[in-house]
């Protein structure tokens, strides 16, 4: 499976077995019991690249000292062979809560001295927690030995192993933030908020050799291994990148070391601290060695997503450096404090993004003394106002400030991208257009009409300093006007037409054979069959041509770089380099918006990515491997996961018999089709039965007892109809069964040819199955492109068509018509004298009085 599905598959069990256990603390015990795996496996495989053998794993031990001190060095801490998490699974039965304390203990003690900040107390929470999984030592040696059995499949080893690791570690801390709220939204800044600073930090820090990156409230550590790996794409070299910590809560700061290290980061480039980071601050020095590791920390890059107007002390704060020439944040609001402790982090060349509360931009006071400072040292470079309900537990607007120590611009540049997202359940998503969006208008500078602005530093003194985006940037949509005129007379607003002005560039003629003048200011349509009429326009046609033209060879180009160049296409760049490829030929065509086009690419590169990473870390053999289909089935009242088939490693079964197997899939559809008409014939028959009929033994309120129906049969006394209907009834009985079982072997048989063609398939046929997933159904989605456009129009002009189809004119008339015919079927109703005289006083409303009497 892949990593997705494992995640999916890993939640979905750890749910049902944390009934008894508060969401936020079982999160810290699986994710414990997974990095432990991680060390476990990482030591096996650094014991195996230095010709140890799984005979020889068993004289792992602390005795050992000289292999000890090797583990160490290179690792930072050591593990005995009795202590490895593989020698857990072997236990079986024998597994105890035990085994887990003894094998915490000796972790503690055996760490490096030279790694203490990356590994000293990282297990403590999970050690502690263990009495909370069971009232007993066995109730707790089994809810362990099930929580190890549910992470034993994930893999930790080679590059595709390490991407799937934490994959699945962010998965769970997501999953487990949305659904523990607050308490667990606090430290995990979402995925995608996380993506889009990243790739606002590692385009300004893309032309350096390597970097040095800072998060003060660290959380997760998610922020950091984002930036790190988005920096990455255009660093070479591995380890290039320094990462530093501080994170305030012990059992968060341990998920920040775990994750780091389970990314494959080196232990010396992991440097973090546990502590409060308003109240603590770097200078960072080892106890051990004040003077020698004393370190002013600077930085190339520092992000946070610290906690929103967090109460502080900001007592004897002004002496403080971080402050100096800015002022003190309240006491009841952090918030400031926090963005200039990043600030004065950064090196006169680095950049710092920051999430905070929307009420930055304008709260007074003490807050808007220290916005007044940022503006006039010229140090806020962009605001991004973000969609709401966008982290978890919290709804409130939030803002990405991006802030620099040396700026060329003394202008600020204002983005409201709060409009582009996407519902995921009670949370909004930033989907990957709309970061890409983002990310290029802050790259190039840009002023974008309703989504962003650079204003200048003159208009925002006249504004006192207020940075409220709607100040700046009006992204409200048009509110529905109605004209008086076309209301009353009919026609189409010209003024209405000009708002579709960007269609009118783009087919110049078309609107004059669309619509013709009917008097000054209106018109009405020329063509009574709106589609018709722009599909077949020459405007529209030579459209469609130039986007064909332009996109005609962006196969053969995906080919090349992602099929022929298979083992030498990056992961991490390849999306980038497709998306610029799309842009540019996308260039001249009008009407297409380039970032609805890079969504259809990333929706279909997901796929591509995971099936990339399997083949240059397992090889292209892994093209044409099948793995067994694992179900859950319930055996004796419990459920076990049994086989129940095969299923393709790479190429889906579907596929193949989509394309090579054809002609058997379609003899198996069409007998399918044929079971379908034979419900429904079923079906007929039993609704043309008479009610007699439905009182014999062959009918049931399911519908038909075949048993009754062959022994009904047998019998002289039934009626000839009824007899010809039974007999019917039989024989389509016997075609079903028939059916079934040829539908059965059939497609046994065709799950075997499939298997088969997949594991014997030519380097070419491997190829074009390859391109049949992932190539072919990307070009189709892009293709469509030009039509959406066509859909857009027709649908415009015929809502506005509507709109002024019937005038108040004609809605008088109707409404008059209709008085008419009530007045009179009034005329014909009898009751008694006060009925008559309400009649009559209700004939007056419709009508009854004079025109001129009546009240509109």
């Amino acid at each position: 499976m892949n990593k997705q599905q494992l995640a999916a598959r890993i939640w979905e069990s750890a749910n049902k077995m944390r009934s008894k256990i508060e969401a936020n603390e079982y999160k810290d015990y699986i994710l414990g019991f997974i990095f432990y795996k991680f060390l476990s496996e990482k030591e096996v495989k650094y014991l195996k690249e230095n010709d140890w053998t799984d005979e020889y794993l068993s004289e792992l031990t602390e005795e050992d000292t000289e292999t000890v001190e090797s583990i160490q060095k290179n690792l930072g801490y050591f593990i005995s062979y009795e202590n490895l998490f593989s020698t857990w699974l072997e236990k079986n039965r024998d597994f105890s809560v035990q085994n887990v304390r003894d094998a915490l203990s000796a972790f503690s003690r055996l760490i490096n001295p030279a790694h203490k900040k990356v590994f000293e107390g990282v297990f403590d929470t999970l050690q502690t927690g263990l009495s909370k999984l069971g009232d007993s030592a066995a109730s707790q040696s089994k809810s362990i030995s099930d929580l190890i059995q549910l992470i034993r499949d994930i893999p930790m080893d080679g590059k595709q192993g390490y991407d799937v690791l934490g994959f699945i570690y962010e998965y769970l801390i997501e999953k487990f933030a949305a659904n523990a709220g607050k308490k667990a939204g606090e430290f995990y800044t979402p995925h995608e908020v996380s993506l889009l600073m990243s790739e606002i930090v590692a385009n300004h820090l893309k032309d350096r050799d390597k970097i040095e990156i800072y998060d003060p409230t660290s959380g997760s550590g998610s922020l950091l291994i984002n930036i790190g790996k988005s920096a990455s794409k255009y660093i070479s070299g591995e380890n290039k990148v320094k990462y530093y910590a501080q994170e305030l809560k012990q059992n968060t700061y341990n998920l920040t070391r775990m994750n780091l290290v389970m990314r494959g980061i080196e232990a010396d480039n992991i440097v973090t601290r546990n502590g409060d980071t308003l109240e603590d601050d770097w200078p960072y020095f080892d106890e051990n060695d004040p003077i020698g590791s004393y370190n002013p920390l600077y930085v190339d890059a520092v992000v946070s997503n610290p906690p929103y107007s967090q109460a502080w002390n900001p007592v004897d704060k002004e002496t403080d450096p971080r402050y100096a020439g800015y002022g003190i944040a309240p006491k009841g609001k952090a918030d400031y404090a926090f963005l200039l402790h990043d600030l004065y982090h950064i090196k006169p060349d680095g950049i710092m993004t920051i999430v905070l509360p929307h009420g930055v931009l304008f709260r007074g006071g003490e807050e808007g003394e220290i916005r007044k400072n940022l503006i006039e040292k010229n140090k806020i470079d962009t605001i991004i106002g973000l969609p709401a309900n966008i982290f978890y537990g919290t709804g409130i607007p939030t803002i990405i400030m991006v802030l620099k120590q040396k700026r060329i611009n003394n202008d600020i540049l204002i983005i409201d991208a709060s409009k582009g997202f996407m519902k995921d359940g009670k949370n909004n998503k930033l989907r990957v257009s709309d970061i890409k969006r983002i990310v290029d208008v802050v790259t190039a500078r840009e002023s974008v009409y309703k989504f962003s602005r650079v204003v200048s530093r003159d208009e925002i003194r006249k504004n006192d300093y207020n940075l409220n985006i709607p100040r700046y940037v009006d992204s409200s949509e048009e509110a529905e006007s109605w004209d008086i005129y076309a209301s009353m007379f009919g026609g189409l607003p010209i003024s209405e037409i000009d708002k579709l002005d960007k269609y009118w560039k783009a087919f110049p003629l078309l609107r004059e054979e669309l619509f013709e003048n009917s008097s000054k200011g209106y018109c009405q349509l020329a063509r009574n069959d709106i589609k018709k009429s722009i599909k077949e326009h020459s405007d529209v046609k030579n459209f469609e041509k130039k986007f064909q033209k332009a996109f005609q060879s962006f196969d053969k180009y995906l080919y090349d770089k992602l099929i022929v160049n298979i083992n030498e296409s990056s992961v991490l760049k390849s999306e980038e380099m497709l998306s610029e490829e799309m842009f540019k030929r996308l260039e001249d065509i009008p009407l297409i918006d380039k970032y609805e086009a890079y969504q259809l690419l990333d929706d279909d590169w997901t796929e591509i990515a995971v099936d990339l990473e399997i083949i240059q870390t397992e090889g292209t053999e892994a093209i044409k491997k099948v793995d067994p289909l694992m179900v859950t089935k319930k055996k004796a009242g419990k459920e076990q996961e049994v086989q129940d088939g095969w299923k393709g490693h790479i190429i889906p079964f579907e596929l193949v018999q989509n394309t090579i197997l054809s002609e058997e899939k379609e003899r198996i559809k069409a007998q399918e089709n044929r079971l379908s008409e034979i419900a429904s014939e079923y079906e007929e028959i039993f609704d043309s039965l008479t009610e007699e009929e439905k009182g014999f033994d062959f009918v049931s309120e399911d519908g038909w007892v075949i048993s009754e129906v062959k022994r009904a049969l047998k019998s002289d006394s039934i009626e000839l109809e009824t007899k010809e209907k039974l007999e019917t009834i039989a024989k389509i009985n016997d075609e079903e069964k028939s059916l079934k079982a040829e539908i059965k072997t059939k497609s046994a048989s065709l799950e075997t040819k499939t298997k088969d063609i997949i594991e014997n398939l030519s380097d070419e046929q491997a190829s074009e199955l390859l391109k049949a997933k992932w190539i072919i159904p990307l070009i189709q989605n892009i293709m469509q492109l030009p039509d959406r456009i066509i859909k857009e129009l027709v649908a415009n002009i015929e809502l506005l068509e509507k709109k002024y189809e019937t005038t108040f004119e004609e809605i008088e008339n109707e409404i008059t018509e209709t008085e008419k015919v009530i007045s009179g079927m009034i005329d014909e109703l009898e009751g008694s004298e006060s009925d008559m005289l309400g009649l009559k006083e209700l004939k007056k409303l419709l009508g009854g009085v004079q025109n001129d009497e009546r009240k509109w």
